[in-house]
């Protein structure tokens, strides 16, 4: 059944217990933490908006690192509250606990269209044990919950299923929605040809995405790392690559799937080799990729190949869907990027429906300056790889059924 949405229930007044995403990489410098990719925090500003024009009082909850359920100083979400409030010009009022005497008067408090953040709810140990006593605690401070944590909609903890035992009433946030809309159902019959590209490193990260898409893509490309244990299983030499040796039998088996079922799989037919994995590395392009010719002994793969590039832009040119997962080589080092960045290119050409299916394929974007030109950016990499192999998110699973 459907799931109640922010915009089905009466927020005037109320205090609306919001989980969210903040969980966003920082870097260090001279003692202050800098955000460096802010994405998570803007996805969550349509909610919190909208919360502050109707009227509620906004409590935000999210999880930062792994504290591993203890309070730790680099893990406190104390600047992302000072950041918020810079996004959205007004007072962000943090509490520095999570549950207890300190928010319950901090919400008492508070006046309708005022927004509060309480503190890393990994500072408790049981937020990840899912522990009924925390939830409650922290669902004694609102009226209704919101999740608009896509990104850990996956996991079954005190915050985002265990929480929603103990409210009236609990709904999706308006990204939450989003998410939902473009990566389950927008993709549940998509417009033909529907393409998918799958990089990353293993094989096995990817089994249960590859079978459940297999149902329905016409054409599936492959890179990244994972290519190499395709490569091997053809009797393909890959040098020094990683390879998934325990892997073998099932990559030969969803080959085998692909050919049966009509859909085309295709791997690298040449590759970007490099002799370490370092910049300013000797590298350079391989042959046609064959059985007498692979990449070379003590050499590794880094990237997808010139030929390789040009077979996949056809097939992204032809498609009206396309689905991305996973860089397909070694992007963060810039010699090793060009396949991605193509890819990246391509997608922004096409025409066709883009989806970016979380994890380092949203950075690749990013970086490539073509966030823009995407239909839809996940924000979340494990929760976004288990709803495209059709598993039922706790985080969504919990929430409360438009009757």
């Amino acid at each position: 059944m459907a799931k109640l949405s922010l915009r089905d229930l009466d927020v005037r007044g109320k205090r609306v217990l919001v989980r969210v995403d903040f969980n966003v990489p920082i870097e260090t410098r001279g003692g202050k933490i800098r955000i460096t990719d802010d994405t998570r925090i803007r996805e969550s500003l349509p909610t919190i908006n909208y919360l502050r024009e109707h009227g509620a009082k906004t409590i935000l909850m999210s999880h930062f690192g792994r504290p591993k359920g203890k309070p730790v100083e680099k893990y406190s979400l104390r600047p992302i509250g000072d950041y918020l409030h810079s996004l959205i010009h007004q007072p962000v009022i943090f509490s520095h606990d999570t549950i207890g005497e300190v928010p319950a008067k901090i919400v008492e408090h508070m006046a309708n269209g005022d927004v509060a953040l309480l503190e890393n709810l990994r500072f408790q140990p049981g937020e990840e044990t899912n522990d009924p006593a925390f939830a409650k605690a922290l669902a004694e401070l609102g009226d209704l919950y919101m999740n608009d944590a896509f990104g850990a909609a996956h996991r079954a903890h005190a915050s985002t299923a265990r929480i929603t035992k103990f409210v009236a009433k609990s709904a999706m946030g308006l990204l939450m929605e989003k998410e939902l809309k473009h990566l389950r159902d927008g993709l549940d019959k998509p417009a033909k040809p529907f393409v998918v590209i799958l990089g990353g490193v293993k094989v096995s990260d990817k089994i249960g995405v590859l079978n459940a898409l297999m149902e329905k893509a016409d054409t599936i490309l492959i890179g990244g790392a994972m290519a190499n244990t395709f490569l091997k299983t053809e009797g393909i030499p890959v040098g020094a690559s990683r390879v998934e040796s325990d892997k073998l039998d099932l990559a030969r088996q969803l080959l085998e799937t692909a050919k049966k079922r009509g859909v085309k799989f295709l791997v690298p037919i040449d590759a970007v080799e490099a002799e370490e994995i370092q910049p300013g590395a000797r590298m350079r392009n391989t042959s046609r990729l064959s059985q007498q010719h692979g990449i070379t002994e003590g050499w590794q793969a880094v990237d997808i190949g010139a030929a390789t590039i040009a077979l996949y832009q056809d097939e992204i040119a032809k498609a009206e869907t396309i689905l991305w997962n996973g860089p397909v080589g070694i992007f963060e080092i810039p010699e090793f990027a060009e396949g991605t960045i193509a890819i990246a290119e391509a997608l922004a050409q096409s025409g066709a429906t883009t989806i970016i299916g979380g994890g380092d394929s949203v950075t690749a974007v990013k970086q490539a300056g073509l966030a823009d030109k995407m239909t839809f950016i996940s924000t979340g990499g494990g929760a976004a790889l288990e709803l495209l192999e059709g598993k039922e998110l706790p985080g969504v699973a919990a929430l409360s059924e438009k009757k």
